[in-house]
């Protein structure tokens, strides 16, 4: 039974141990990024009930493979209120040095989670080295390690380094925790998500890891075909024949499956000393459409001019060249493409493979034959495969309220106080 407990703190009532959200948004005056600029008043709106991220009913291809590709660590569990907090931090521009941008001014949830430029641009309007890479189901890439180059080691790492980044958003640990801690918006929801009021980067680092683990697409028409056919050999009924065409071209001759529905490794993601088990090897996944490994895809050559992705990291002659490659899901809009955004259209990203793969010492040795032969895919096809490519894009994810922007600013302009302004 619950003992009913009601105090007023900044705005919000807190009930039964957990924080009730009214109706209507309820502001806080904030100092931006604690530097001395105007202060300005911020609102949160958020449901009084969380919304649903963490009890998800996947489709019958999804849960075969969900417990072998989830890199969630056993120490942050996604829960609704742990995400809820993620939500706030990922779109609270207050994380940046000058409060100009957020984790979200990259990763733009109408893009599918990146932004449309060829190279983002920082908070200071200086732009950034790479390309911004989509974050949809980065829960289910295995080997748990994130950025193109694969700097980071879990989800909790990498979404911190961006706030320290002096191009991306350029701001001070040190200083974001006690800047959080004194800003009114923040208590409740470290309450409700970790059970006390105290911010620290730990905190900070597991509620923005749970909120973008909780980014999870799989109603695609491709998964509805799935679904209708019972095999992804088979001619999906809801597909064009030309999408059927292009599905056959991605299976077979282009061969985009060999790396795009790659098997799951055979280790623990979170053991990754473990000796591989060849073995063990489970059947090839239909789910996920992301490449297992960090690979040379032949767009440079070997030279020191270029970006050496895993290479610059791990300093291994086998690692020059090599680099992460984001899920197929929702390529459709996630261009330019590639780590530099050379590719401005998926067009242009088959003809690559079409012709243009260029030789390097460390190349996928998938791609050795169409780098020496090219893959000679005729129009007819080539136009097939990036209509099937596009099957893979879910909007709905591009509008659920669970991932929009939580932040709203009183204005003037409407007489309640409240305007639906985003941050």
């Amino acid at each position: 039974m619950c003992l009913l407990l009601a105090v007023c703190w900044s705005g919000w009532l807190l009930t039964c141990g957990a924080v009730s959200f009214a109706a209507e948004p309820l502001a806080s005056k904030s100092n931006v990024a604690g530097q001395g600029g105007a202060a300005e008043m911020r609102a949160l709106n958020l449901p009084d009930k969380p919304f649903n991220y963490s009890n998800i009913d996947w489709p019958e291809h999804f849960r075969s493979a969900v417990e072998r590709f989830d890199n969630t660590p056993p120490d942050n569990p996604l829960t609704d209120h742990g995400a809820t907090l993620g939500r706030v931090l990922f779109y609270d521009k207050s994380l940046s040095a000058n409060g100009t941008v957020s984790c979200a001014s990259c990763h733009k949830q109408e893009l599918s989670f990146t932004d449309d430029e060829p190279l983002s641009v920082g908070f200071d309007g200086k732009k950034v080295a790479r390309n911004s890479m989509s974050l949809v189901n980065a829960r289910f890439y295995q080997r748990g390690r994130f950025f193109w180059d694969e700097r980071a080691r879990t989800l909790e790492q990498q979404v911190l380094m961006p706030i320290e980044n002096p191009i991306e958003m350029g701001h001070d640990l040190d200083k974001l925790i006690p800047q959080l801690a004194a800003d009114p918006i923040y208590p409740p929801l470290f309450i409700n998500a970790f059970g006390s009021s105290d911010v620290t980067v730990d905190r900070v680092a597991k509620a923005l890891a749970q909120f973008v683990r909780s980014i999870v697409s799989f109603q695609s028409k491709y998964d509805i075909g799935l679904a209708k056919s019972g095999s992804y050999r088979r001619p999906f009924p809801n597909f064009t024949e030309q999408e059927n065409l292009g599905k056959d071209v991605f299976l077979r001759r282009a061969n985009c499956a060999s790396c795009h529905m790659s098997n799951a490794l055979p280790f623990n993601p979170h053991r990754p000393d473990e000796p591989y088990d060849s073995s063990k090897r489970p059947p090839r996944q239909t789910a996920f459409f992301t490449m297992t490994t960090p690979a040379v895809n032949g767009v440079d050559a070997d030279t020191d001019e270029v970006d050496l992705g895993v290479g610059a990291i791990s300093s291994a002659e086998i690692d020059r060249g090599r680099f992460k490659s984001p899920s197929l899901r929702n390529v459709e809009l996630t261009g330019p493409f590639m780590h530099d955004g050379r590719f401005h259209t998926l067009d242009q990203v088959v003809e690559h493979y079409n012709w243009s793969i260029k030789p390097h010492p460390n190349l996928d040795g998938r791609l050795e034959n169409f780098s020496a032969n090219g893959m000679g895919l005729p129009e007819v096809p080539k136009v097939a495969l990036v209509a099937f490519l596009k099957t893979l894009t879910d909007r709905t994810i591009l509008t659920d309220e669970k991932w929009s922007d939580p932040f709203v600013r009183t204005g003037s302009d409407d007489p309640s106080g409240h305007s639906a302004t985003a941050e």
